[in-house]
C-alpha cells in the first residue's frame, strides 16, 4: 500500500489527477457504449433473422460506436462539441436538451464522474506503467459491462470475452498473477457458476442467471486469479441477496423477480483487484475446500 494520500508525492497526485481528467473523457464514450452496444446487438440479430427467412435486412443504415452523431432522442437534435463536454455540459445545460427541452438523465454525468475517481484510484494503486495501465483497461470494461446489465440484463461477448483474453495475456509475466493461476482462475470462474446454473435449473425447472455471468467470472479469474474467486463470488451474492431482497419488498415483486448478477460480480471484482492483500485473507478460509 502506498503512502497516504496527504504525505504523497507531488508526482503520485499528478499522474492521480491527469488519470482521474482521463477517466472523464473515457466515461463520456462509456455512455455511448452502454447506450449503443445493445442497439447493435439487436440490429445484429434482426438483420441475420430477415437473412435467414430470405428477406431484405431492416437495419440498413449505418450505426456503430462512433456514426451516427449523438443526438437527442426526443427530438433529434444533434449533440454540438460544447454540448458534450463531460459534466460540464450537462450542468451547464441544467440537465435538459438545449432544443426542446426534454430532461437528460443524471446517469450521463454519475457515469462520467464514476469513471474517473475510480481511474484516479486506479492510478494511485497501481502506478502508471503496465499494472495501472491494466488497471484501467479493467475499470472501463466493468464500468460498461455493468450499466448494460442493469439496463438490458445482457453481459456482451463483445466485452466478455476480449477481458478474459486481456487478463491472460497481461498475466503471461505475471502482471498481477502466475499465469498457471490466471488459466485455472479463468476456468474455475466459468465452472463454477455452469455448475449453480445447472443445479438450479434441475431442481427449480428454469433459468436462474444468464450465460454473461459465466463468463464474466471467468475473465475476472483471468485477472486475479483462482485464489480470489471464493471472496468474488461470496462479496457478490450478499450484496445482491440484500438489494434482491430490498427491491422485491420495494417493488411487491415475488420470488420470480430477476435481478442483474452482473453489476455486483463487476464491483466486486474490482474491489478484489483494489484490495487483493486484505481480501486474500477472506478467499483463503476457502482453500481446503478447493484443493
Amino acid at each position: 500500500m502506498q503512502s497516504s494520500l496527504l504525505f504523497a508525492p507531488a508526482g503520485e497526485l499528478a499522474i492521480s489527477l491527469i488519470a482521474g481528467l482521463f477517466g472523464l473523457l473515457i466515461g463520456s464514450f462509456l455512455n455511448v457504449v452502454i447506450h449503443r452496444l445493445p442497439q447493435m446487438m439487436q440490429r445484429e440479430s434482426d438483420n441475420y433473422c430477415d437473412v435467414e427467412a430470405g428477406k431484405p435486412p431492416r437495419h440498413t443504415t449505418q450505426y456503430s460506436l462512433v456514426a451516427p452523431r449523438s443526438a437527442c432522442p426526443h427530438c433529434g437534435h444533434q449533440i454540438t462539441a460544447l454540448e458534450n463536454i463531460p459534466v460540464l455540459s450537462w450542468l451547464a445545460l441544467r440537465g435538459k436538451c438545449s432544443q426542446c427541452k426534454a430532461p437528460i438523465s443524471p446517469r450521463y454525468p454519475l457515469v462520467e464522474l464514476l469513471t474517473a475517481a475510480l481511474s484516479a484510484l486506479v492510478v494511485w494503486q497501481f502506478g502508471s506503467g503496465w499494472q495501472g495501465l491494466g488497471g484501467l483497461l479493467l475499470l472501463y470494461m466493468l464500468v460498461a459491462l455493468t450499466f448494460i446489465d442493469f439496463d438490458t440484463q445482457l453481459l456482451p461477448d463483445d466485452l466478455t470475452y476480449p477481458l478474459l483474453w486481456a487478463g491472460l495475456l497481461l498475466n503471461l509475466n505475471t502482471t498481477y498473477v502466475p499465469l498457471e493461476s490466471a488459466v485455472i482462475g479463468a476456468a474455475a470462474g466459468y465452472l463454477v457458476l455452469w455448475s449453480i446454473y445447472w443445479a438450479y435449473k434441475l431442481l427449480r425447472k428454469r433459468e436462474g442467471m444468464g450465460y454473461g455471468d459465466f463468463k464474466l467470472l471467468a475473465a475476472l479469474g483471468a485477472w486475479l486469479g483462482w485464489t480470489m474467486l471464493p471472496a468474488i463470488v461470496l462479496m457478490a451474492s450478499l450484496v445482491g441477496s440484500v438489494v434482491g431482497i430490498a427491491l422485491m419488498v420495494l417493488n411487491r415483486r415475488g420470488l420470480d423477480y430477476q435481478i442483474p448478477f452482473g453489476p455486483y460480480l463487476a464491483a466486486s471484482g474490482l474491489i478484489c483487484f483494489l484490495y487483493r492483500a486484505p481480501l486474500a485473507e477472506v478467499s483463503a478460509i476457502f482453500y481446503p475446500v478447493l484443493r
